[in-house]
């Protein structure tokens, strides 16, 4: 069985979506970061950056207890186990997987986090950061659009962990932020993906 761990932020997201979509049973367990339980003791031995997401497998590779942390590791460690496409078998076709994947955990999400401090969380105005993150966060949805009119998913026909990897800041930051209205390619991955099943019960609020 596998123990998810996470809150309701883009990242925290990220891992839900991936453990429903690939349709592994796992019991959902919240942290709530609001009242800061991810730097409880416990929690801190299964993600030492006192970071959500993280994850335990009783039945890890070998049958082996897993613990792991960072959304991205997670997402590739769920598609590989689930074994229904989320993550690819064909080593070319991981390669497209894996550029996206680690775009999208280590360059996108944490610039689209840039641009949600400056712009809804600080409570000091900052016009230069402000600027500079809008600057960088549309460049970003330019070039996904870009290459969404050319592929149907990130990394190519078929849905994958990349495309999971990129979603949540795209919905939080584009879609109900700066808007999508200039990127058709675009929305329409979006939208494609915010219409399924596993992802409308992967948005839905707990606590």
């Amino acid at each position: 069985m596998i123990e998810l761990y996470t809150w309701m932020t883009d990242n925290g997201y990220k891992a839900r979506h991936g453990m429903e979509e690939s349709g592994l049973p796992y019991e959902l367990k919240p942290v709530n970061i609001r009242e800061k339980k991810q730097f409880e003791p416990g929690y801190l031995k299964i993600s030492p950056g006192h970071k959500i997401p993280a994850l335990i497998d009783t039945d890890g590779p070998g049958g082996n207890r897993v613990t792991l942390c960072e959304s991205g590791a997670i997402l590739k460690y769920l598609g590989t186990k689930a074994d229904n496409g989320l993550y690819p078998s064909d080593p070319l076709k991981q390669v497209k997987v894996d550029q996206w994947l680690f775009y999208g955990s280590a360059t996108w999400t944490t610039l689209a986090q840039q641009y949600g401090f400056f712009w809804k969380r600080n409570p000091e105005d900052v016009p230069k950061a402000k600027e500079h993150y809008d600057g960088v966060l549309r460049d970003m949805l330019a070039m996904f659009e870009r290459h969404l009119g050319e592929n149907e998913y990130l990394a190519g026909d078929s849905y994958t962990v990349a495309d999971i990897s990129v979603y949540p800041d795209v919905h939080l930051h584009g879609d109900e932020g700066i808007g999508l209205g200039d990127h058709p390619n675009l929305k329409r991955w979006h939208d494609a993906i915010k219409a399924r099943p596993a992802v409308q019960k992967a948005w839905t609020p707990f606590g």
